[in-house]
């Protein structure tokens, strides 16, 4: 049975309300959470980027859910090194109740520290490499590794779960797709593509899928379509250049290419609950194990009611 989880955007809330949406989602129902992890919102609209371990630690003392990070880059920004001691720590606070979700990452984020962006194959064996050395010093001795990029000198986590968490990996392409299959506990993307998820599912042996999608909940749909295109126009964004842009502002310039009409094509605005359940039934008919869903814009708390109410008990009949 499909499990539907709630998606916090780190882009767009701070480190309070973001707490504040996972108690009220666990009240209403949900059964996980994924949160994402930004240096940089997308647009200076979204305004807001806490750090991501900060508010897990917040999460595990304020709700029960379990937690998944959609996704965090451990090749650039911050060493793999120092996010395997993040994620074990996040695992023993959340009492195994959570998933590394591991991805390649982007420019937006990973540029700041002045290293040059690699290419996408680059950014894949650097992903390779970090989940090999995570998982080692998981392990719990004392870990030596002169890798192709990077280095760990005698290091050591001492705070761990009892067991590992697991690790899932995002794919948005057939290369990334194969290397979540090799590497990957499970997989992780924002798009029904059942081509990709059969990929997925016949080269990792049948491992489990989470997906993720974003409405915009209003009173009206036009009032949601509003919301959406000045929040989140920049997810209409076509091929690499999420990954590639590196500033709030070149998004910004780039999605003035994104009309407000695509934007209501693209994202389900308003308060029809049919519309809203229609929104996840392509996940669920693909075939994903777990499906979340985030709120665009400042009326979270009643898109949560209305998933409590008239979306997740419809779904889950």
């Amino acid at each position: 049975m499909t499990k539907y989880g709630y998606f916090l955007s780190c882009e767009e809330y701070g480190p309070a309300e973001l707490v504040e949406q996972a108690v009220h989602a666990e009240a209403a129902g949900f059964d996980s959470l994924w949160i994402s992890d930004h240096f940089h919102p997308w647009n200076d609209e979204q305004g807001e980027s806490p750090f991501v371990w900060s508010v897990i630690g917040a999460l595990s003392q304020a709700c029960s859910l379990p937690v998944t990070t959609a996704v965090t880059c451990p090749t650039v920004r911050i060493s793999p090194v120092v996010i395997a001691q993040a994620a074990a720590t996040s695992a023993v606070m959340l009492e195994g109740r959570f998933t590394l979700g591991l991805g390649s990452g982007e420019a937006l984020n990973e540029h700041i520290l002045g290293d040059g962006w690699p290419t996408a194959e680059v950014r894949q064996e650097m992903l390779a490499e970090a989940i090999d050395l995570i998982r080692e010093l998981w392990d719990g001795g004392f870990v030596n590794h002169r890798g192709r990029y990077y280095t760990a000198d005698t290091a050591r986590i001492y705070t761990l779960p009892d067991e590992p968490p697991p690790i899932f990996v995002s794919g948005f392409g057939p290369e990334a797709t194969d290397l979540a299959a090799r590497k990957g506990d499970g997989y992780i993307t924002t798009s029904p593509d059942t081509d990709l998820l059969q990929r997925f599912r016949k080269g990792s042996g049948g491992k489990p899928a989470q997906a993720g999608t974003k409405v915009s909940w209003a009173e009206t749909e036009q009032e949601g379509v509003e919301i959406a295109h000045r929040l989140w126009g920049t997810s209409g964004l076509p091929g690499e250049l999420a990954q590639v842009l590196p500033s709030p502002r070149h998004f910004e310039q780039a999605a003035q290419l994104v009309t407000p009409e695509q934007t209501r094509d693209s994202v389900v605005c308003g308060s029809d609950p049919e519309r809203h359940r229609e929104a996840l039934r392509p996940f669920v008919e693909a075939g994903f194990e777990e499906v979340y869903v985030a709120n665009m814009g400042p009326h979270w708390r009643q898109m949560i009611d209305m998933y409590a109410e008239s979306v997740l008990p419809v779904l889950r009949a």
